[in-house]
């Protein structure tokens, strides 16, 4: 693959890049972070990719392990400073309800649900990406949704 093709591949690939890291990980600077180191390491690994047409989710993998490094890797304490910008950003930013939702989900079952839904992959990919079974991306599928649904349902109740 040419430079130019990383280039344009890259560039087709950012939203998905930075969706898939902010599902992983909390602060954005972490995910600007694993972006970055993920998008270099597909490039200095490039000849180990075998299809071109599988580039997305080839690069998508790598990504998922730079955001688990990182979160294995992050100190358990965050300085003042870095805890109030984020928590500010956050306030500020006007989420719906469902975003909240999927954002709560535990790891196993958010991704699935930002890749299928957000994303567009089909379950193949997915399993693909995350190396499990087709049968646990659909059984995690169907639980996060029964999850999101409970979570809504208790909020819609919440605000009446």
């Amino acid at each position: 693959m040419e430079k130019t093709v990383f280039e344009e591949k890259i560039i087709d690939a950012e939203q998905t890049l930075y969706r898939v890291a902010k599902s992983i990980l909390f602060y954005e600077s972490d995910c600007e972070d694993a972006v970055q180191d993920a998008i270099l390491k597909a490039y200095l690994k490039l000849h180990t990719l075998k299809q071109e047409q599988f580039f997305k989710t080839w690069i998508v993998r790598i990504l998922m392990n730079e955001c688990y490094h990182k979160k294995s890797h992050r100190k358990e304490t965050v300085s003042f400073e870095e805890y109030f910008e984020n928590t500010l950003a956050e306030e500020n930013k006007d989420y719906t309800e469902l975003y909240t939702a999927v954002m709560q989900l535990d790891d196993k079952f958010r991704l699935p649900i930002i890749l299928h839904y957000i994303e567009g992959y089909s379950v193949e990919d997915i399993k693909k990406i995350m190396k499990i079974p087709s049968g646990t991306v659909k059984s995690r599928l169907h639980k996060a949704r029964l999850e999101l649904k409970t979570t809504l349902k208790e909020s819609e109740n919440y605000h009446v």
